[in-house]
């Protein structure tokens, strides 16, 4: 397990399909060719980690797939290709896991939640999509909140819940005053079609709302962090990115910030603290340095997050994009 000789890596560009080195694949956000290869992953590389670190089987989610190409575009955008998202038994088993580790929050600390929360006006109708746990709502105590999630496994008195599809809920709803998805465009195939749904979704004049991990940052420094990786996170995020999704969409955009370190997220900062290796222009080596480096991060971020905080003035890992819909 692990150890594939460095040679083996570099021969992947030999493989079929390889002619992308020549050919690069186009961004999911603009449609233009990637400006450069940042690396090639092997699959089975992320298959061990996901098996190692969080005791989930990916396989079924790579199927036939050896190889990603991990690529950046004229945006600053990453992304992998091909692109992959995680199926309904590795999320399962992968949400498990964490919760079972307690590794990462999942309350409703987040510091984008309330940086959204205060820009949404009273008495607004707010579309949460893939709302998971639902947390957002409890910063919206002055709004009608509706939380769509095809996975949804809760139930909440009172609170507007769906277990539906964005596509699915349009043809029956719409028009809301804003429009949300927090951390979920990095695990979809299409991002571009996911957020011109949540446009749709949004009346003139409403808010559409995004979240979304951010390029570079202490999640992209750790070596071998396959949190950040396929079958999970597909595309890490840049502001020039955002922007071009937003304005491809014909919307206004009204900020995008860095959102600072937050309850369920601080861990990533400490462990970017704790590894002597940080990643630049590799991300995911076969190397039994970068796997001890990545473990000892791990376990020194959990251990320092019981009892410290990170320092207010750092930025966290994530970007917020707030965008108008024109009358």
């Amino acid at each position: 397990m692990f150890f594939y000789p460095r040679e083996s890596i570099q021969s992947l560009a030999s493989v079929p399909g390889a002619d992308l080195l020549t050919r690069p694949p186009l961004c999911p956000v603009t449609g233009q060719p990637a400006r450069r290869l940042v690396q090639w992953v092997p699959a089975r590389l992320l298959a061990d980690l996901w098996r190692l670190i969080y005791k989930t089987d990916a396989g079924s989610s790579f199927g036939r797939i050896k190889q990603f190409g991990l690529w950046e575009s004229p945006t600053g955008l990453y992304f992998f290709d091909p692109p992959c998202e995680g199926d309904e038994t590795f999320y399962r088993v992968f949400q498990d896991r964490l919760r079972s580790l307690s590794l990462f929050g999942f309350d409703d600390e987040r510091a984008e939640f309330a940086v959204a929360g205060q820009r949404i006006p009273k008495g607004a109708h707010v579309l949460d999509v893939g709302c998971g746990l639902a947390s957002f709502r409890h910063c919206l105590p002055h709004a009608h909140y509706t939380g769509l999630d095809p996975n949804l496994g809760i139930d909440i008195p009172g609170v507007d819940l769906r277990k539906e599809t964005l596509a699915g809920h349009l043809t029956r709803s719409g028009g809301y005053d804003a429009v949300c998805a927090f951390q979920v465009l990095e695990h979809l195939i299409d991002p571009r079609g996911f957020f011109h749904l949540l446009s749709e979704a949004a009346q003139p004049g409403g808010l559409v709302i995004i979240g979304v991990p951010h390029v570079p940052s202490a999640m992209t420094k750790i070596p071998n962090f396959v949190l950040n990786a396929p079958p999970h996170h597909l595309t890490w995020w840049t502001d020039r990115a955002l922007t071009a999704l937003a304005e491809g969409e014909g919307l206004v955009v009204e900020i995008i910030e860095e959102m600072p370190w937050s309850q369920p997220d601080a861990p990533i900062y400490w462990a970017e603290k704790c590894t002597w290796i940080k990643a630049h222009k590799e991300h995911f080596l076969p190397d039994w340095r970068w796997h001890i480096a990545m473990l000892a991060s791990l376990i020194g971020g959990y251990v320092l997050n019981k009892f410290r905080k990170p320092p207010s003035h750092e930025k966290g890992a994530g970007l917020l994009l707030i965008a108008r819909k024109p009358i």
